[in-house]
């Protein structure tokens, strides 16, 4: 049945579709650049990008020509029964394109089976079985990635089937009692150590981490810290996944995030951006590691579709075309003016943030909040400043954080200058209208 109209569209949600997220009530009829619009013509700023996803701007015309050419070709015949031009091209730039000696790719469907996927590998290299992940970190939502997650509100009423995890505090310098507000450092990474000796029984085959921690609120680590976790990690065994899932593909005005820190991977995880909204994930490994994946130890019948591999090759071009140099540009300045927040709203208790992965963390002035050290989070008012933007401004923003506290900037990277400074006078607007 065709759905002419929001009302329509809403309620055949209502009806039809699983209550699985909640929604920004934006019925999209079509989307191009940064922009929605919905069946009554009404237009929206997109600054949160289908959580991180259209890198290259909705529509972007290199991408869906891309896509269009292989439709022609063919769409289906298992990347894995059947060699095949794109998912070859796309294996081979990404083994030039990432860091370090990363060399061989498995191409899935999501960031989710990605990072199983990843966890896998690791177990089948090293030999061993226990994983440990971040507090307050996200893998995804199927049992064995949920079991990395480190937020029980994903995990309520469900039974993660990986036992073999344990979890270590996150860089949140902000909540941390040691950093009071600064990034977490060296020092505390070597937690891990800690966790390592107090909850594993020394067969530890990965620590998995997220260079940037988006779903926890845009938690950006030092250097130091990044780098001791996996010092720490091949001290006991164990290989370094990072999880690159929603920080990857120019999001931070890196074509990978870890390269902000001066960090290679044993095993990279992708997904998001890699296709610009075709359903495409990768984990990809050192020639070494790759190879302890024997025939029919991972598979994916719809793994690596040619028509979303055409999609990434395009989108890589598209982002090595100047979009991440535009991103560091726009995000040196989105940067200087989400922290000078801090000063003028005591509501706004930190901005932090790399490119264009900005989160805003919203607290209640003078009161005392998690760990003793900063200020209660306000998710409430998280939540009118989102509405706001999208009733009052036409602008669509996430709403984030482990408290669920943190307005999310994570536009189309194609976003213009002059579409920033619209997006934070209206959030200026909305702080002062929710007061």
């Amino acid at each position: 049945m065709e759905r002419s109209s929001n009302k329509l569209v809403a309620s055949a949600y209502d009806d039809y579709v699983m209550p699985i997220w909640k929604s920004l009530n934006v019925p999209v009829k079509r989307a191009s650049g940064c922009t929605l619009e919905d069946f009554e013509g009404n237009e929206y700023l997109d600054v949160f990008s289908g959580i991180s996803v259209t890198n290259v701007g909705h529509g972007n015309d290199a991408v869906v020509d891309a896509a269009k050419a292989q439709l022609d070709e063919f769409v289906h015949g298992c990347s894995y029964v059947h060699p095949n031009e794109p998912v070859a091209s796309l294996a081979e730039t990404i083994a030039d394109v990432t860091p370090g000696d990363l060399r061989k790719t498995f191409f899935c469907n999501s960031g989710t089976e990605a990072v199983e996927g990843a966890v896998k590998l690791a177990r089948k290299y090293t030999g061993s079985k226990e994983v440990i992940a971040l507090e307050m970190g996200f893998h995804g939502r199927t049992l064995g990635s949920l079991a990395l997650t480190g937020n029980n509100a994903y995990k309520r009423g469900m039974a993660p089937t990986l036992n073999d995890v344990a979890h270590t505090a996150p860089p949140y310098g902000y909540r941390c009692p040691r950093c009071n507000g600064d990034q977490c450092d060296a020092r505390c990474a070597d937690e891990l150590e800690r966790i390592i000796g107090s909850h594993t029984s020394g067969d530890l085959a990965a620590v998995v981490v997220e260079p940037v921690m988006g779903e926890a609120g845009i938690i950006v680590p030092s250097r130091g810290w990044l780098e001791r976790i996996k010092e720490i990690a091949h001290d006991h065994g164990a290989l370094l996944i990072i999880d690159e899932v929603q920080t990857g593909y120019g999001r931070t005005g890196e074509l990978f995030a870890s390269s902000h820190f001066d960090v290679e991977p044993d095993i990279l995880t992708q997904a998001k951006g890699i296709a610009n909204g075709l359903p495409l994930g990768a984990f990809t490994a050192s020639e070494e590691i790759a190879n302890a994946f024997e025939s029919g130890d991972h598979l994916s019948t719809f793994g690596g579709n040619p028509v979303a591999c055409a999609a990434a090759l395009a989108t890589i071009d598209e982002l090595q075309d100047g979009i991440i140099d535009a991103t560091r540009e726009h995000g040196r300045w989105l940067g200087a003016e989400l922290e000078a927040l801090e000063d003028e709203y005591d509501a706004v208790g930190q901005a932090r943030g790399l490119g264009l992965m900005w989160g805003v963390e919203l607290v209640e002035p003078n009161t005392t909040g998690p760990r003793n050290v900063a200020p209660q989070p306000d998710n409430d008012r998280a939540s009118a400043v989102s509405e706001y933007l999208q009733d009052e401004s036409n602008v669509v923003m996430g709403v984030g954080g482990y408290y669920k506290n943190v307005m999310r900037f994570q536009p189309p990277l194609t976003i213009s200058r002059d579409q920033l400074e619209y997006a934070v006078s209206e959030l200026r607007m909305a702080l002062e209208a929710t007061a």
